[in-house]
């Protein structure tokens, strides 16, 4: 299996980080950048801790790859979660 292109930014490579995604050229897997927007890190401040080897444009593809993901997920849960107002719930 070879390395294939998530997006511009994106990819995954079973021989870096064990195939999870990472930004293209580096070792800087996206679930620790998506961590650290969670926590409320600015992206300024993201971009300098990893010594400028990702930029905005890179974390933005992120972002929106993660929002994509989860639609898709709640999409294909069914019944087994309902949206209600902004809160999620689970049926019982």
């Amino acid at each position: 299996m070879s390395a294939r292109m998530i997006g511009r930014y994106i990819v995954t490579d079973p021989e870096i980080c064990h195939g999870k995604p990472t930004f293209r050229g580096t070792r800087i897997m996206v679930v620790h950048v998506l961590e650290q927007i969670a926590e409320g890190m600015a992206w300024e401040s993201i971009i300098a801790e990893w010594r400028n080897s990702i930029n905005k444009e890179a974390i933005a593809e992120a972002v929106r790859l993660a929002g994509q993901a989860a639609l898709i997920l709640l999409a294909t849960a069914g019944d087994a979660i309902m949206c209600s107002g902004s809160h999620l719930t689970h049926r019982a």
